[in-house]
């Protein structure tokens, strides 16, 4: 049998005393149920709300920041990397945000066993690992079949929000979903949208800006 490529490596970073005990006490009241079984949305968040999926949300920062300005939105975020989930779900506890669930899987496999077709209102995919060296560039996340998979997922009139730091890998997103025929460009000239509102500005992007460093946003709606 084949083995399949993964987008990230599991490293055995640190995880500090307060992201153990959010790991240990609190994530099990905002975790999904594994990949399997079909999620029925609606029922695991106890209520009817458009559902935005963030891929790969490091240490939560700008979901959780989200999360709390769109109260009418529920959010899932997609992450494999302890620290980060640990992280974002002590924020959720000490803030007392109710409307984030969170998946500590692997996305490719989410969005082949969990999630029903024609459900979410928007998938995110913020910075993800550029991969910059040729030889490992077949492990990035944003490759056709994975994404042919995940618009399939996405509403009518839904959308797609991409956006890194890494000029060459914001061309190959580019590519990658301008040549997907139930995808349209939001940018009325076909290229790369100024920074939306939606999104929050991270430290780290602050910090790439101030040292001149570009930053590329991609939004594309299912038609």
């Amino acid at each position: 049998m084949k083995r399949a490529i993964k987008s990230f490596v599991l490293r055995a970073g640190r995880v500090s005393r307060r992201q153990q005990l959010a790991l240990d006490e609190w994530l099990p009241e905002y975790q999904l149920p594994e990949p399997g079984q079909l999620w029925n949305l609606s029922t695991l968040f106890g209520r009817e709300a458009d559902v935005i999926v963030e891929i790969g949300f490091g240490m939560g920062a700008s979901l959780v920041s989200m999360a709390e300005k769109e109260p009418l939105l529920s959010f899932v975020g997609i992450e494999v990397h302890r620290a980060g989930i640990g992280s974002m779900v002590a924020a959720l506890h000490d803030q007392e945000i109710s409307n984030v669930r969170v998946a500590p899987y692997d996305a490719v496999e989410v969005f082949e066993t969990c999630i029903p077709d024609d459900t979410l209102a928007g998938v995110q995919i913020f910075f993800p690992d550029p991969w910059p060296k040729k030889r490992h560039q077949k492990r990035r996340l944003i490759q056709t079949d994975f994404i042919s998979k995940l618009v399939k997922k996405i509403k009518v009139g839904g959308y797609i929000h991409c956006a890194t730091d890494w000029e060459d890998y914001a061309m190959h997103m580019h590519d990658v979903l301008s040549k997907l025929p139930s995808l349209a460009n939001q940018h009325k000239e076909g290229g790369f949208i100024p920074r939306p509102e939606s999104r929050p500005l991270t430290k780290f992007e602050q910090r790439g800006n101030r040292l001149g460093h570009g930053v590329w946003d991609l939004m594309y709606t299912r038609t």
